[in-house]
């Protein structure tokens, strides 16, 4: 029936769009006889699911009719996107919905050896019973044979959890027949060593497999097979996948002395089981054989009777398909028109007042939206050859338009905390900043993905020439002096302050001559130019960048920027990463270390062929220690950090030692 429903669904929904016209009521008509042949059309059904466990977790409840109840059930009737292979990996989807304190984080997660449809019945399936089964909780986790459906008000992606770890006996374990054959085969120690054996096999296959999942089948006597299964959620690494499995067989001694004939071990990011066949027995339960004694599937008579009716649904279906694309196609024209017009209302709004003020414009028409079509021709489907980077906000694609032109997309993360309203809201206002050493953003495309589009930097970022090749001391200095210059403009050149909050090596591009442009500004804070500090719930920043009062108490301000900019300032004259170890130092410490004690020159890259002014170097160190202070007064501002690094004077405020240790532990070198 699930099929049936689908198609239903569809058409209804068709339906609705194409009210009292002709088409509509050939396809009402259509869906009833559909109905009637997959109705009686042999080995439709998709079989019902096999329900496992689920865990209700205590983070509190929603309230019946509220946001997070509406954000919720949108997500759940999203999951069924999990069957279409929407994501990299097969069988595997997460997503959001909804914005803070109201967002909802979930993922859905077929077995690797599912059929879509059933994955699709599964996924509803386990939807609708989470919700009966855990009502009102902010987070609930349900297992079933085929599937897995995780929901939470809190971001669990690629984050490895290994509690509460759950273990589940096999639905007809615990057969007397079956158990009492198991136990005259095997003792306990015998039993565990070939069991756990096999997990780590079988694991090793998960973690070498793109989906991480695997099974595993050996004879581990004349007349006993054990069959084993391991899979993890594919949003985690292979490290974590491997850490999550090895700490679930840790278990199997345990679980053996109660489940011999099977069982199964759940966590949060992965699963692991086990199961005992014996002559064509599987925990009590036959299976038979055919005439040459090899044994049947039930499943292969089950999907053999769906080919002759799905070709037919395929056939009809693609018809109708095929004529509502052309129509969606128009109608997201015609949306982009509309919403790049409205862009541009506001822009158009915003330079008008700035004109009134005496200030010179800028021409609205400079912004443009693209449509994502015509993104993905130019990327290529965002392929991994046209790949420039990847940041903490998503990865960068250079492009090529028909007119042969070449730009950079920046394609936003979906876990990206930064709703669209709030999207485009800077995009508006990122729009008009102009400054050599600002990034230009010259549109954006606002459909199912959130694309940023810039100018193409040929030379790409600052960390592919930092760290490892030869920068000569003069370009190194005006790369530094550049950065300044736009941060400064952030911070007081226009009419907003903007608070970067990211400055980092891979966040500077660029351009044919080498000069820096500060990019990925539309993912920064913007505020009014009075306000100049902010308390966040939101850390996007980069560890290793970030001021000790945005890691501990998420307080951000310019001086944050400040701090980020003085470590990039230490890592341009050293070319080591601020996360690069010396004697067990951070490369801040190290800094401070040989400053205070006179060595300052021995901090230079060895790598800088020309050789370098030492009064200029010291300069330089002295400006990045007293941008890294712990304390925000302590910081100067970065109008004052321009004019010490253009002028010819050595700073006199001396930078205090800080208690680096405290700080350093609580970031991830």
């Amino acid at each position: 029936m699930a099929v049936f429903e689908l198609l239903l669904l569809y058409l209804r929904s068709f339906q609705v769009q194409e009210k009292n016209t002709i088409d509509a009521r050939r396809n009402i008509s259509f869906a009833f006889w559909l109905s009637c042949l997959i109705l009686f059309v042999p080995g439709t059904p998709v079989g019902a699911q096999t329900y496992v466990q689920e865990r209700c977790a205590d983070r509190g409840d929603y309230a019946a009719y509220s946001k997070f109840q509406d954000n919720l059930s949108r997500l759940l009737s999203r999951g069924d996107s999990t069957a279409s292979n929407k994501g990299p990996i097969y069988g595997f989807y997460n997503t959001t919905e909804g914005e803070d304190p109201d967002k909802v984080y979930g993922l859905f997660l077929c077995r690797g050896d599912v059929a879509a449809n059933l994955c699709q019945s599964c996924i509803r399936e386990a939807s609708s019973t989470l919700i009966e089964r855990c009502p009102g909780q902010k987070e609930a986790t349900i297992w079933y044979d085929e599937c897995l459906v995780r929901y939470s008000n809190r971001s669990f992606f690629s984050i490895m959890e290994t509690t509460p770890i759950i273990f589940v006996a096999n639905p007809v374990d615990g057969s007397v027949t079956f158990n009492s054959i198991v136990e005259q085969t095997f003792d306990n120690e015998d039993l565990a060593a070939k069991v756990t054996d096999l997990a780590r096999n079988v694991t090793d296959l998960a973690i070498s497999s793109k989906s991480l999942y695997a099974t595993i089948k050996v004879n581990v006597s004349s007349s006993v097979t054990l069959h084993e299964l391991a899979q993890c959620t594919p949003d985690i690494s292979k490290s974590a996948c491997n850490s999550c499995l090895l700490y679930a067989i840790k278990e199997f001694p345990t679980v053996l002395n109660l489940k011999r004939g099977g069982a199964r071990i759940l966590q949060p990011s992965c699963n692991v089981r086990y199961q005992m066949n014996f002559d064509g027995t599987t925990n009590g339960t036959s299976t038979e054989s055919n005439s040459k004694g090899v044994k049947q599937n039930p499943w292969i008579a089950i999907f053999s009777s769906l080919i002759g009716s799905g070709l037919l649904i395929i056939i009809v279906a693609s018809c109708i398909i095929l004529k509502r694309t052309k129509r969606v196609k128009k109608e997201k024209e015609n949306s982009q028109e509309v919403q790049l017009l409205h862009l541009r209302q506001q822009i158009g709004e915003e330079f008008s007042n700035k004109k009134s003020r005496g200030q010179k414009p800028v021409g609205s028409q400079e912004l443009y939206l693209m449509r994502l079509d015509i993104i993905r021709t130019a990327t290529r489907n965002f392929s991994n050859e046209c790949k420039l980077g990847e940041g903490g906000f998503g990865s960068v694609y250079r492009g090529t338009l028909p007119d042969g032109k070449e730009i950079a997309f920046k394609r936003l993360s979906r876990t990206s905390s930064q709703g669209l309203i709030e999207l485009k809201n800077n995009v508006i206002l990122v729009t008009r900043l102009q400054h050599r050493n600002v990034a230009r953003l010259l549109g954006c495309c606002l459909e199912d993905e959130k694309v940023l589009i810039y100018e193409y930097m040929p030379n790409k970022s600052l960390d592919v020439f930092l760290f490892g090749q030869s920068l000569d001391w003069k370009l190194r200095m005006n790369i530094a002096c550049g950065i300044a210059q736009g941060l400064l403009y952030l911070h007081e050149g226009s009419r907003l302050r903007i608070i970067h909050g990211d400055l980092k090596a891979s966040n500077i591009l660029l351009d044919g001559e080498m000069n820096p442009k500060i990019t990925d500004v539309v993912m920064a804070r913007i505020s009014s130019v009075n306000q100049d500090k902010a308390n966040t719930t939101r850390v996007d920043g980069t560890y290793g960048y970030m001021a000790p009062e945005y890691v501990t108490k998420g307080s951000i301000s310019v001086k944050s920027d400040v701090f980020s900019f003085g470590v990039l300032l230490l890592e341009i004259i050293s070319g080591r990463k601020n996360y690069f170890h010396l004697h067990g130092e951070s490369l801040l410490t190290f800094a401070w270390k040989l400053w205070s004690e006179g060595r300052g020159l021995e901090f230079i890259n060895p790598l800088i062929k020309e050789p370098c002014d030492g009064v200029e170097v010291l300069k330089c160190m002295h400006i990045g220690l007293l941008c890294v202070q712990e304390k925000l007064v302590d910081r100067p501002t970065m109008s004052l950090v321009v004019r010490m690094l253009g002028g010819n004077t050595i700073p006199t405020n001396r930078p205090s030692q800080p208690d680096w240790e405290r700080y350093e532990n609580t970031q991830s070198y």
